[in-house]
């Protein structure tokens, strides 16, 4: 069932042979899905304790498991080759390895893995081997973190209770969702690494939400969940207590906050921490607001705010250098970085200075002795660099590559793009992000595509911008712009800014995105009658009411991950509770001007005015999506397929929560996603044929069609005479005949050369003296360099021959089944029994690509010459599959290359 859903929800159903045109697939340069999918990042690295080496994470795609892994990578700062520091990948294999920590000596690594279900910590010595298993944890194992030398501590929970263990037996599939009595608890344990001894250290009733050591293992910082239905209600913020590991003393601290705390960092010598939370008008649902950054003193017992000299708040984060700190400031469509020194209980800011690079970096680690960083440069036109610089407090200097990436998609088309500012709702300033066409030209209009980022609390800035959700590289290439806008609810524009729409939502929303395409149109750049509009989460949510207010705007509708019905959102999303009653003003049950429920509920939900929407539109939704609950997407299409006023498509995916985290469904929401852009914003009708299958018999035959013929007979008419066809391996490159030179072509050289009648298009089967004569003649007489494959392409073309040969006209594919080495030589004496040329005309069994072409006979018919001897295999000859070296061939023509 699950399988046919994509069709059985269509109406109007693509086949994705259409997905991209022509010439977006023959251009090497241009962007695909799987660049897009497959693009290298560097993840969360940390330095060893004396600061010359550092491990890191990168993801991989394992295709047999549909997913993505992260492998462990290890690079000696020390150590230099070939002017990049020496980088060693440290774990392979299918599972994800992460959560990793050097020991206290900087000797070894400690991590988890996601094999053998997570539950065993693994030890790997950087001077070599293989990764140990250092012990197995019954009741798992994560956030481990070191308290000295010998002493881990990490979060598991107790065990089964026996009511777990009996309610297994019943051996149904029953979900509690949520069970108050039986809410079992996390505790925080420390496991001695000599003794192989776990010893819990907390004794609290209800689970441990996050946890923080100091550095010298004195200190332990610890939250508590208190309400199972926080995550829904933000209800009941987690308690924050201090642990005195020395004395055991343990104490109850920040009770004054009305925002949760997070991301704990202690300073160096561990005189205190510095902590995060939030700051908004509506505290009592943690509604979205602004980032504050403060300071508590183990001493004193005091938390002091840092003044950060910044109405915009705290944007990427921040991060502590020895006692002080480097916050990542909110910039509206940038991030600045800058330098807090921390002198006694005050703070004084100093600007970080990356030179071109300023408001572009995003500092991803820190030495421990605050003396390197290791930072990522980018903007929505440049792929990220992945930089080390020393540091000298906000002084930053002798910057080096730490690790390049990505080095296939350099010679990609990098989009041109601009941070576009305009007026939009109560007269503020509005930001985005715009891309131009590739081959933008100005005084021409062009078809927008609106890329609107989710959250609401959420921004897009300059920086590199490419997911299965967002692709602008790939848009932009269509000829069309792409505007990224930060309508009013983001982050990063100010607390009045983000909270706009609490009450008030998608009216500033949609003001901010009409008046900046008001904006594009009036500057001659839009073509408004080529307009569409997509988006994920938050950003589907406005492109659906973009498209109830505005129905004759848009062209196109791409939403995944959407709400259209808020009054099922309450009490179905994951956080609905405190979502809607900040942003919709209470319950759904509360009375409200005059009426005896909150009318927000209904006149904010697009499917009750759904019936106005005439844009074509495909939905996307995880089956498991408990952020924007997955029943969105079927009333969203229910009512748009009962409506009936456009075409809509439906697609489902098994197993996904908000996120697409499978290969197959990240590719497959593209590239249904451009299809449809392709359908109903360019007018590209499908001319694809669904009984037709692109690698069938058949397909080759449409293949062959592409070969220039002159009268029946392969070849051009060059002075009127027949020569070969060659086509361009790659751009600027050598071209390859397509086919081996044929009987025809070759009569037109050598007068006498005679064939059997019928056999024009056959491969000419001659001496190499006689080839070597042909393509001196072929030069002369064309003005153009033609020549035999040198030594190094015979070589490349042997080894494609060798993995093409299956199905090619060979002695393998005479003999019907596995022919091996035992049997070829008896074979042929069969063979040469025969009254019957096994050779065919060229072009009569499969294609082969090479570079950017498709050529034929290669793997079979006649062997061909090089300039220093052989390679490929005739009719008669034996394709062995363990000995790939060309053989001797008594059947031999050639295959011409033009300069």
């Amino acid at each position: 069932m699950l399988k046919n859903i994509f069709t059985l929800l269509s109406i109007s159903i693509l086949s994705l042979s259409q997905v991209f045109s022509q010439e977006d697939n023959k251009d090497p340069k241009a962007w695909t899905p799987e660049d897009i999918v497959y693009t290298e990042s560097m993840r969360s690295p940390v330095f060893s304790p004396d600061g010359t080496m550092v491990v890191w994470s990168k993801s991989k795609a394992v295709k047999k498991k549909d997913r993505f892994v992260a492998d462990l990578y290890l690079t000696r700062l020390n150590i230099k080759e070939d002017d990049s520091f020496l980088t060693t990948q440290l774990t392979y294999g299918d599972d994800s390895d992460y959560s990793y920590i050097f020991s206290k000596d900087g000797k070894s690594l400690y991590f988890l893995s996601s094999r053998d279900k997570g539950k065993k910590l693994w030890k790997l010595s950087l001077y070599g081997g293989e990764a140990e298993e250092i012990h197995e944890f019954d009741n798992g194992i994560s956030s481990i973190q070191l308290k000295d030398e010998n002493t881990l501590f990490f979060t598991a929970k107790n065990g089964k209770t026996l009511y777990d263990l009996e309610a297994e037996e019943k051996e149904d599939d029953v979900q509690i969702i949520e069970d108050s009595l039986h809410w079992q608890p996390s505790h925080i344990y420390a496991f001695d690494l000599k003794e192989d001894q776990i010893t819990r250290i907390t004794d609290n009733e209800k689970p441990i939400r996050s946890y923080q050591l100091s550095h010298d293992g004195h200190w332990l910082y610890y939250t508590i969940t208190r309400s199972l239905s926080y995550g829904a209600d933000a209800q009941k913020d987690p308690y924050s207590y201090l642990v005195n590991l020395k004395t055991g003393a343990k104490k109850q601290i920040l009770q004054d906050f009305e925002f949760p705390i997070y991301d704990i960092q202690f300073t160096a010598d561990d005189s205190g921490f510095y902590f995060g939370t939030g700051f908004s008008s509506d505290p009592e649902w943690n509604g979205a607001g602004i980032t504050e950054l403060y300071y508590y003193d183990l001493a004193s017992a005091k938390a002091t705010k840092v003044d950060l000299d910044w109405e915009l708040g705290v944007g990427g984060g921040y991060t502590v250098a020895g006692n002080d700190v480097i916050v990542s400031l909110a910039n509206k469509a940038t991030m600045k970085l800058a330098y807090y020194t921390k002198k006694g209980t005050s703070w004084s800011r100093s600007e970080m200075d990356f030179d071109d690079k300023n408001e572009h970096v995003s500092l991803n680690a820190i030495a421990d002795d605050a003396s390197k960083i290791i930072y990522s440069y980018s903007t929505a036109s440049k792929l990220p660099q992945y930089l080390i610089a020393d540091l000298k407090k906000a002084k930053v200097s002798n910057e080096e590559t730490f690790i390049k990436l990505n080095k296939k998609l350099e010679k990609k088309y990098m989009p041109k793009s601009e941070i576009m500012t305009w007026t939009g709702y109560n007269g503020d300033e509005v930001t985005g992000i715009l891309y131009y066409p590739n081959n933008y030209e100005e005084g021409k209009k062009y078809p927008l595509m609106l890329n609107i980022h989710g959250g609401p609390s959420s921004q897009d800035t300059d920086e590199w911008s490419g997911s299965w959700a967002y692709y602008p590289s790939i848009l932009t290439q269509k000829n069309m712009f792409v505007l990224m806008p930060n309508y009013h609810g983001s982050t990063n524009h100010g607390l009045e800014y983000t909270e706009a729409i609490k009450g008030n939502y998608y009216e500033p929303e949609l003001e901010d995105i009409t008046k900046g395409i008001d904006k594009l149109v009036s500057e001659g750049k839009v073509d408004r009658d080529q307009m569409g509009t997509m988006g994920w989460s938050n950003g589907a949510i406005i492109t659906t009411m973009l498209t109830v207010k505005y129905p004759d705007m848009f062209k196109v509708a791409a939403p995944g991950a959407g709400d259209v019905n808020w009054t099922s959102d309450f009490g179905t999303c994951q956080f609905g509770v405190s979502f809607d009653q900040s942003y919709f003003g209470g319950a759904p049950w509360d009375d409200t001007n005059g009426k005896n429920y909150n009318e927000n509920y209904l006149i904010k939900s697009p499917l009750f005015e759904i019936e106005k929407i005439k844009t074509p539109t495909i939905i996307f939704h995880g089956s498991e999506d408990r952020a924007v609950p997955r029943d969105q997407g079927w009333e969203y299409y229910r009512g748009l397929q009962q409506v009936g006023k456009t075409p809509v498509k439906f697609l489902w995916f098994p197993g996904q929560p908000h996120g697409l985290g499978k290969i197959t469904h990240q590719l497959r929401k593209m590239k249904e996603e451009i299809a449809w852009i392709d359908t109903y914003l360019f007018d590209k009708k499908p001319t694809n044929n669904e009984a037709f299958k692109e690698d069938s018999p058949l397909a080759e035959i449409f293949k062959l069609e592409e070969a220039q013929q002159e009268n029946g007979l392969y070849g051009v008419l060059n002075k009127g005479m027949l020569i070969p066809e060659t086509v361009s391996v790659k751009e600027d490159s050598i071209s390859l005949g397509r086919f081996e030179i044929t009987n025809a072509q070759f009569k037109v050289f050598k007068e006498a050369f005679s064939f059997d009648t019928g056999k024009d298009n056959y491969p000419a089967v001659v001496t190499k003296t006689e080839a070597e004569n042909y393509v001196a003649w072929l030069s002369q007489q064309t003005g153009t360099t033609y020549r035999l494959p040198n030594a190094k392409e015979a070589e490349k073309l042997q080894q494609k021959a060798a993995k093409s040969s299956k199905g090619q006209n060979n002695l393998n594919t005479w003999a019907g089944y596995d022919l091996t080495a035992d049997d070829a030589d008896l074979l042929l004496q069969k063979v040469n029994s025969l009254n019957y040329s096994l050779l065919k005309p060229v072009g009569s069994n499969k294609s082969v690509k090479v570079g950017d072409v498709t050529i034929y006979d290669l793997g079979g018919n006649v062997a061909e010459y090089s300039t220093t001897g052989t390679y490929d295999y005739s009719a008669y000859d034996f394709a062995d599959p363990y000995d790939q070296k060309p053989v001797k061939s008594e059947h031999v023509g050639f295959r011409v290359v033009k300069e």
